[in-house]
């Protein structure tokens, strides 16, 4: 199997020779057939279930919000990059179908959160003592490369073209927009919302230091 990011890289590994390791942790049919899933190498023969739970124990305290008003392609993408960023949850707000394709199975691995509507995304948020930040370039917003993000903030992003719902924007308690010198009015939603993202993993996440690999 190649890589979907670059034809001839292979992913994954095949089988594992025998005798198998015994652990808990790993699936017998990915260690007799291989595993080629889209997981870092250190998950590689391990349960769905224990992944997800190895993952809870490290999750960061951002959520961020999509909304799905009009089948939005780009959410699938921004679950990927939640899923990257170890994002506590993902929230889809309004129609609770979502293109999957863009997320490349990750949201297998993640947290997802149901709202029927803006005003059930806003009550749930204020109960849970979550901040919401709008992602937006809209009058007011702030620059998101100079905004003290909350740390357990909702992030949330629109549909692609109309943005941020009104609702939202009215009841957010911070509008950030992300800073663009060229011609284009806005740049893709998904990312966008990668940007917000990484920009709260600069103001609160633990970096290394050293080289990624």
């Amino acid at each position: 199997m190649t890589s979907p990011d670059g034809p001839g890289r292979e992913v994954g590994v095949g089988p594992h020779p025998e005798p198998w390791p015994q652990d808990p942790r790993l699936d017998p049919e990915l260690l007799g057939a291989g595993d080629r899933r889209n997981v870092e190498d250190r998950f590689r023969y391990w349960r769905r279930e224990a992944i997800i739970a190895e993952l809870d124990t490290r999750r960061h305290a951002l959520h961020i919000a999509i909304e799905n008003l009009e089948h939005d392609a780009n959410i699938g993408s921004v679950v990927r990059t939640a899923n990257a960023f170890a994002v506590g949850a993902f929230h889809i707000v309004g129609r609770r179908r979502w293109n999957r394709r863009g997320a490349m199975v990750t949201d297998r691995y993640q947290h997802e959160i149901h709202h029927p509507d803006a005003q059930h995304l806003i009550d749930w948020a204020r109960a849970e003592g979550r901040p919401l930040v709008a992602i937006d370039l809209v009058d007011g917003a702030m620059p998101i490369e100079h905004a003290p993000l909350p740390r357990n903030a909702v992030l949330v992003v629109g549909q692609e073209g109309p943005g941020v719902s009104g609702e939202i924007l009215e009841a957010a308690d911070l509008v950030v927009g992300i800073t663009q010198f060229g011609s284009t009015r806005s740049i893709n939603v998904a990312a966008a919302a990668a940007i917000a993202m990484h920009s709260w993993i600069l103001q609160h996440a633990d970096v290394p230091a050293g080289p990624l690999r």
